[in-house]
């Protein structure tokens, strides 16, 4: 019995020390919609795309009009509501989740994790952005599937193991990206889109579903 007993305490010591070191409050629901914002982004990009552009192509350096000016502003407003409308719904699903577990959204485990996630994605953001003004777009939908992913495994020691897997994910799907650059759209829409909804489901199912 006291054998017993000893194992015991040491699962529940574990236990807290695991919940002390991870963010654990991570929403799999807001997973799955920034998957759904990321489809509907690509979808109407796809339509403001002129013809001889579509899925991200390549246009020759110092080739843009008037109009692919106007196309590749809107793109990049698309890109950012898609972006803002995620970070919105991860914060409000998120905070609802820790305060059913009775926990603080915003914590030592949470701030670890936004520390090591923002630096590879503030790097991939720093870098697309230059790459736009340099007009290599067929460079910028791999490079932000590759740093985002890169940011997810980077994040992952500090939240569900999960977010390793789609950080992975994303980074095999980059590296295609990069070599297939004529279809950036079809990759980033895979990437953002379908796997944010795949793990996010699978993240609601194994933690959140009661």
């Amino acid at each position: 019995m006291e054998t017993k007993d000893y194992l015991k305490d040491i699962q529940d010591i574990k236990q807290m020390m695991s919940k002390s070191s991870q963010f654990l409050s991570l929403s799999g629901l807001s997973g799955i919609l920034a998957g759904i914002y990321a489809l509907i982004g690509a979808y109407i990009a796809n339509t403001i795309l002129p013809s001889y552009n579509k899925l991200g192509g390549r246009l020759e350096q110092g080739a843009l009009t008037l109009n692919e000016q106007e196309i590749t502003i809107k793109l990049l407003l698309i890109a950012i509501a898609v972006i803002v409308l995620s970070i919105i719904t991860g914060f409000v699903l998120s905070s609802s989740k820790a305060k059913k577990q009775g926990e603080r959204l915003w914590n030592d485990s949470s701030k670890r994790l936004l520390i090591n996630f923002g630096i590879p994605l503030n790097t991939g953001g720093i870098f697309a952005l230059i790459l736009l003004q340099k007009e290599y777009y067929g460079l910028i939908a791999p490079i932000t599937l590759l740093f985002y992913g890169l940011g997810c495994v980077n994040a992952s020691k500090h939240t569900f193991r999960d977010v390793r897997y789609l950080g992975l994910t994303l980074i095999v799907i980059g590296l295609f990206a990069t070599y297939y650059t004529g279809y950036g759209l079809l990759f980033w829409a895979l990437g953002f889109g379908v796997c944010h909804i795949l793990y996010g489901s699978i993240m609601y199912f194994k933690y959140e579903r009661n």
